[in-house]
């Protein structure tokens, strides 16, 4: 089986090691997970081009994940809702699947810190990494899922088309507009790339809060460190999220679902 990374850049990527090693857990023959640096014009030329080359999928990282919701034959539910694609899959009747893992991939990270059923969860952003996450969230049965932004309307706006799709209350507010205590409070904005911080009152961590960083590998982001002075129970980068999400693609391509625990190991450890 012939995969791959395309992003740009994607030197940085730990997919390779990651998918390489879930392969060697059931011993598969001829796995092979490479990395492909797609020009910034040019990702579906590459994409077409490995497929012609024998590729059978792989995973897309920034900034192409919306271009690859575009070149898709087909999409799954939540790729649909996400509009935005990070794994793909060269069907048997060679149409071109496309699925996005990431809210998956987070929410299983998630669930080793706290259930969410039942829960308050705050969502900071209202971009993509929030449009593929919120699907997943609403599927644990919070109590409720806000979604604050900037420009409040953007969060208007998002809240009400999943709405219409989830049978959790989804509501869409302006940071400033923050009210209430929250169980789980997520950091789905691209400030912390910049480490530019953002005000968020320390009264949105509640007791036992689980504070979540979307990014990894950035060290003491400014969301990190308002979670700390706020109190937050556990304070949780992205990481997780990364490996989860390549669980689940793993799984869309080979059937097989691997296991998490001996990868983070790995991580840990390179």
């Amino acid at each position: 089986m012939r995969l791959a990374i395309f992003g740009n850049p994607v030197a940085q990527s730990k997919s390779p090691l990651i998918q390489t090693a879930f392969a060697a857990q059931f011993g598969l023959p001829d796995f092979e997970y490479g990395r492909i640096l797609a020009p910034l014009d040019g990702f579906t030329e590459a994409l077409q081009r490995f497929i012609a080359e024998g590729g059978q999928g792989g995973n897309v990282t920034a900034p192409f994940k919306e271009e690859a919701f575009r070149a898709c034959d087909r999409l799954t539910a939540r790729a649909a809702a996400a509009q935005a694609v990070n794994t793909l899959k060269v069907e048997a009747d060679g149409q071109l699947l496309g699925d996005n893992t990431d809210g998956a991939g987070l929410v299983a990270d998630l669930n080793r810190f706290c259930s969410l059923a039942g829960k308050r969860i705050l969502v900071l952003g209202a971009g993509g990494a929030t449009r593929g996450a919120i699907l997943p969230l609403a599927g644990e049965q919070p109590a409720e899922i806000v979604i604050a932004n900037r420009t409040a309307l953007k969060a208007v706006d998002l809240a009400a088309v999943f709405s219409a799709q989830v049978d959790v209350p989804v509501r869409g507010v302006a940071l400033d507009q923050i009210s209430g205590v929250f169980d789980v409070v997520i950091d789905a904005t691209s400030a912390s790339l910049g480490g530019e911080a953002f005000p968020l009152p320390a009264s949105v961590f509640g007791a036992g809060c689980v504070a979540y960083e979307m990014v990894y590998g950035k060290g003491e982001t400014p969301f990190m460190a308002r979670a700390q002075e706020a109190g937050a129970a556990h304070r949780v980068d992205g990481l997780g999220m990364l490996v989860y999400q390549a669980v689940e693609a793993f799984e869309l391509w080979t059937g097989l679902r691997p296991e998490a625990e001996p990868v983070f190991a790995l991580l840990r450890n390179a």
